[in-house]
């Protein structure tokens, strides 16, 4: 931008003339106390000040040269003073930056200025003209770089409201006498924030736009996405004065006496989670203010572990969404102001990322039992997670006392069963067995039982464990009434995988000392129980 002042014909009409070219062609604004456009510049006549402001955007090597900043006097008299332009490269310029605010924050923009300039801050109008800032919310504060060729400036703004969003030049500027050349090296885009709009699948979600009274009359929309591109979503639509707009389950609704517009969103799926942008429609969509709608999935993921496992947990992202993975018994905790809870600071925490195929995937080494809880997970699309971490050793074969009463119940049952069997059998004999002698063998009745382990180990699935049952007869009794008796014994290896019962019987001296028994090899009868106990260890 060049000021080329002229107090003493503050209402003249001016002008500027490349002198190169023989001044062949003088632009004027044709109106004062107004930006007009003019091929490649813009122009403004102040008349109050008398000084003609000239706008060059984005400058070319072909712009170099010679100028004349005049004025006109009379018919027959101009005043007029030269300057030179130069236009060169600089890599590290024009630098382009973009910043984001809460509505109601504080943000600090920072430039670099050569150390004997002065800083020219300033922001764009709706015509794309730089204008200098006043305003008591903006304060500059500068600083030496630690070369002494440059020299940091920073610049804030306190209590953000919509109409400081927008873009923002920062640069240097150099005064003489009559001309004041202002070089903007700098764009700052200033984006203003919503905290986000958390709702569940299924649900209704509103979002909520504020903007400057100055739009009023202005189309505003809603847009997934920029406002500003071509391919617009969607999930776009564009509302004007006082009226409500509807497609599909996008309603658009404005309120020019608060200042604000409402879309609203019915029915909610993971599709519609993502980033919105509001906007007013001048010569092109000015996107001022973003929101991000997370949607939390109905579905939820039941993990159950033991102390001391590992665990591992996908989640679902996009390339540019922030991810988020937190601890908190309500989604929206996981979210405060709108930036997730994503740094964890602990070692066992560990997140890698799969960009191509949309995952990420959260790594916990080592559970304790205080890592039970909820935790959310995913970017825009959210799943709750509930994981629950039980005291035990994990990974080997144990058996809890709930298994140990089962199987001693169930080895009752057998004994007593057993019990009943040899006494009904001592009643009433068999018929088989009136005539025995050494060369015949009655129908032997055994019994036995085969008690299948089925619970989880390192054994194969195809494997079977077998419990084994035992009777045997004692030769000694030092009671005849003696009851049965059963002993569970457990191993004490588990990898062993058996569980052995032993069960003994006392010897009946008035009722078996006389007898004997002999078995033939053919015909053998057997009795047998299987009993199959299932247990799961997580």
């Amino acid at each position: 931008m060049i000021k080329c002042e002229h107090p003493q014909y503050k209402t003249n009409p001016k002008y500027i003339c490349k002198e190169s070219d023989g001044c062949s062609e003088r632009k004027n604004p044709g109106v004062q106390g107004e930006w007009m456009e003019n091929g490649d510049v813009s122009l403004y006549d102040d008349t109050r000040a008398g000084v003609l402001m000239v706008f060059f955007r984005e400058l070319k090597a072909a712009d170099a040269g010679t100028y004349r900043c005049g004025v006109k006097v009379s018919d027959y008299t101009e005043s007029f003073t030269e300057l030179q332009l130069s236009v060169r490269h600089d890599a590290k310029y024009p630098k382009s930056v973009t910043e984001s605010v809460y509505l109601g924050g504080e943000v600090n923009i920072t430039c670099q200025i050569p150390e004997e300039h002065e800083v020219h801050f300033c922001k764009e109008d709706d015509n794309h003209i730089c204008q200098t800032i006043i305003s008591s919310k903006v304060r500059e504060m500068s600083g030496s770089s630690e070369r002494n060729e440059e020299r940091v400036v920073t610049v804030s703004i306190s209590n953000v409201s919509v109409r400081d969003a927008g873009v923002y030049w920062c640069g240097a500027e150099t005064r003489d006498t009559y001309l004041t050349f202002i070089s903007l090296n700098t764009k700052i885009q200033l984006n203003l924030i919503m905290p986000p709009v958390v709702r569940h699948e299924g649900e209704s979600a509103e979002i909520i736009c504020s903007y400057d009274s100055i739009y009023k009359s202005k189309p505003k929309s809603l847009c997934k996405g920029k406002c500003s591109t071509r391919d617009r979503n969607p999930l776009s639509e564009t509302v004007r004065e006082e009226k409500e707009t509807k497609t599909g389950r996008l309603t658009l609704n404005d309120d020019v006496t608060a200042g604000v517009f409402t879309g609203t969103i019915t029915g909610l799926t993971a599709e519609d989670a993502g980033k919105y942008w509001c906007a007013v429609t001048l010569e092109t969509e000015l996107n001022y203010l973003y929101t991000h709608l997370i949607v939390i999935m109905n579905e939820e993921l039941n993990l159950t572990k033991y102390e001391g496992d590992d665990v591992s947990i996908q989640c679902k992202h996009h390339d540019e969404d922030q991810k988020r993975f937190c601890k908190a018994h309500e989604a929206s905790m996981c979210v405060k102001d709108g930036v997730s809870l994503e740094t964890i600071r602990d070692d066992r925490f560990s997140f890698s990322d799969e960009a191509s195929t949309g995952v990420f995937t959260v790594n916990i080494t080592d559970l304790r039992e205080e890592d039970s809880g909820i935790y959310w997970c995913g970017a825009h699309v959210i799943i709750k997670v509930n994981l629950e971490v039980n005291k035990g050793v994990s990974g080997r074969i144990t058996v809890s006392c709930v298994c140990v009463t089962l199987l001693l119940m169930g080895a009752s049952v057998l004994l007593l069963y057993k019990l009943g069997y040899i006494k009904t059998r001592d009643q009433h004999p068999s018929p088989d067995r009136t005539e025995m002698s050494s060369g015949e063998a009655s129908h032997a009745a055994c019994d036995y039982e085969n008690i299948k382990d089925a619970r989880r180990h390192s054994v194969p699935d195809t494997e079977e464990t077998a419990l084994y049952s035992t009777v045997t007869h004692p030769t000694d009794s030092s009671d005849p009434n003696d009851p049965l008796y059963s002993t569970v014994q457990l191993p004490t290896n588990p990898s062993d995988g058996l569980l052995y019962a032993s069960v003994h019987f006392q010897k009946h001296e008035e009722s078996l000392s006389d007898a004997k028994v002999t078995f033939s090899n053919e015909e053998v009868y057997c009795n047998y129980t299987t009993v199959s106990p299932h247990m799961s260890l997580n």
